[in-house]
């Protein structure tokens, strides 16, 4: 791909100020009549300068979700966190009213027309998204691929949202066939011409979100054509287009450390990806230079992934700290939390009356025996036979579609350990608010188990599981072989990885040195891990293509050219051998990249 400063790129930067519409009909107002429109670091600023980013994630970073994350945040701050809503389709938005009535709920009625920016609704007439009271600060983003319909659909939303962003990102298949996402980065003037609609005629600023490309240098210029277009934040993703899935591998911050230092500081930048717990937001923001950080696989798994833990000794019934002081917050309670968001600003109806969390220290009280299934009121027993599910009516909520898929993140090393659970979670249907909180029941029975048996075996109990772990019992058995050989050679095992330590920055190199650094109890949320892809690639659950494989053997030639015999590209590098076992027995070069984080 290439890009040209003589196309759109090389136009001076757009002036911040609104201008007319040309057109007629759904016009933006004029900037003699809308507020004056901010631009770049001065919009950073007036919306408090947010450091944490919760990432747009398809039908997953709806209303509830963003409330249980911003739940997690002092109350003194609240502006620390911005958070994005799901992608939304700009055709479809537009032209489909039930599309946009199940995807975005700024009001108690339906959106048939444009707000005016001017006149908002009454606060009795305000219900979800964008929220003044709840949800802010908030961005919308858009895919689309024609500048006529994203200005459409971004003036239905635009007084309900802090910003309007553009989704460069997208890498999946279903992006390829919609010419949208990261499938737009070949036509610059397209991209270009996206963003300066939103910039000149829309009520609010507009931002983009890319990925990097081959090469720093083409990535500074696809930047800057993003940023002369109109931009008023540019975030970057780390990773290129055909990193994901399997293949999804370690997001490069040292080109988003180059942008930064190419840029200057009066652009604003976030940053993301590598985002697996709290830890890594202050280093990502120190090594990329970046304003504020962004997350999106790490927030599904632990929604409190910005937030800072409480004190030792003010933990309190939601936050659990072993032996060994390392802790986190406990599934149940993140659980109830996001119940109870449901049921006080979906559902609209109290929350049912339950017993406190359970503390190993409580004095012992009768309970009643636990059930499974709850009967509901007017119901005098279980039902002898089962129901037929038809009988449920089905919701088009949201927030209520993606409670299933939420919970089996949030609950994933739970459900691993617990079937019952699984199962219960499994046949939960959308709008079924009773079976979650069945499940919901299961889950704090099972925590009290864990906790008690912890308790009880003054922390055995883990240390037995962790020693079971199949990833941390290799992880032992590559450090003792380092161990033996380096007593045979008489070396020491260098613990900074360097060319003494051979074994160990191999090693450091494997996910599993990160799942001993990530790995908590099952009760806890915590980030889930993903093997690396030469991992995958070898236990046969990533193939490749025969024109990958013929890519990297050719890159594999070029390499053993340029270096010597014993030489292989560090941790620096991009590749690293790897000898596959395979019919052929093949030794290939394979990308050398890391955890798919966000």
């Amino acid at each position: 791909m290439t890009i040209s400063n003589d196309g759109p790129a090389s136009m001076a930067a757009p002036s911040s100020e609104p201008q007319p519409s040309t057109t007629t009909s759904n016009s933006a107002p004029s900037a003699s009549s809308a507020p004056k429109k901010l631009h770049g670091r001065a919009f950073y600023e007036s919306i408090g300068s947010p450091k944490f980013v919760l990432a747009p994630m398809v039908d997953q970073s709806e209303f509830a979700w963003r409330m249980i994350t911003r739940s997690f945040m002092p109350p003194s701050s609240p502006k620390d966190l911005l958070a994005y809503t799901p992608m939304l389709h700009a055709r479809m938005f537009t032209e489909t009213p039930k599309f946009r009535d199940a995807h975005f709920q700024p009001l108690r009625t339906s959106l048939t027309s444009h707000p005016s920016p001017t006149s908002l609704a009454p606060p009795t007439d305000l219900y979800l998204d964008g929220n003044p009271s709840l949800d802010r600060p908030l961005f919308a983003q858009f895919c689309a691929n024609n500048p006529d319909e994203l200005l459409n659909a971004a003036k239905y939303i635009a007084p309900f949202v802090d910003a309007v962003d553009l989704n460069l990102g997208c890498p999946q298949g279903i992006a390829r066939k919609g010419k949208y996402g990261a499938f737009l980065q070949e036509d610059q003037d397209l991209i270009f011409s996206l963003i300066s609609k939103l910039h000149l005629e829309l009520s609010v600023p507009v931002t983009a979100k890319i990925r990097i490309l081959d090469t720093k240098e083409k990535t500074l210029e696809y930047a800057r054509n993003v940023l002369s277009a109109g931009a008023s934040i540019l975030t970057v993703h780390g990773r290129t287009r055909e990193m994901k899935g399997h293949k999804t591998g370690l997001a490069d911050w040292r080109v988003l450390r180059y942008l930064r230092e190419q840029l200057g500081r009066e652009v604003v930048i976030f940053a993301n990806g590598n985002i697996l717990r709290k830890e890594d937001i202050g280093r990502c923001l120190e090594v990329t230079g970046a304003d504020g950080v962004m997350s999106a696989e790490g927030n599904l798994y632990d929604p409190a992934i910005f937030a800072e833990p409480p004190a030792v000794g003010e933990e309190g019934r939601e936050y659990w700290r072993g032996r060994d002081g390392k802790g986190g917050w406990r599934m149940d309670a993140v659980f109830r939390r996001y119940m109870d968001i449901l049921y006080k600003h979906v559902l609209e109806t109290p929350a049912p009356v339950r017993n406190p969390l359970f503390l190993p220290c409580d004095p012992e009280i009768l309970e009643k025996e636990e059930r499974a299934v709850v009967v509901g009121e007017g119901e005098e027993g279980p039902p002898k036979k089962k129901r037929k599910r038809g009988g449920n009516e089905k919701t088009s909520n949201p927030n209520l579609l993606s409670m299933q898929p939420h919970l089996f993140h949030l609950l994933r090393p739970l459900v691993s350990k617990h079937h019952n659970v699984r199962d219960a979670l499994a046949r939960c249907r959308a709008g079924d608010i009773q079976a979650f909180e069945n499940v919901l029941q299961l889950v704090e029975a099972a925590v009290k188990g864990g906790l008690k048996e912890y308790e009880e075996t003054e922390g055995r109990s883990w240390e037995e599981e962790c020693a079971r772990d199949e990833r941390l019992k290799a992880l032992k058995e590559k450090e003792d072989q380092a161990s033996v050989k380096a007593d045979v050679n008489g070396e020491g095992v260098n613990r900074k990885g360097d060319e003494k330590g051979g074994e160990k920055a191999e090693m450091d190199e494997s996910s599993i040195e990160t799942v001993r650094a990530c790995k908590r109890p099952w009760w806890i949320v915590q980030p889930y891990v993903r093997p690396l892809p030469k991992e995958a690639l070898a236990k046969g659950s990533l193939t490749l293509s025969k024109k990958e494989r013929a890519a990297l053997e050719a890159a594999a030639v070029t390499a053993t050219k340029e270096e010597t015999k014993d030489e292989k590209v560090g941790p620096s590098g991009y590749v690293e051998a790897l000898e596959v076992v395979n019919e052929g027995k093949e030794k290939v070069e394979v990308p050398q990249e890391g955890l798919v984080c966000c």
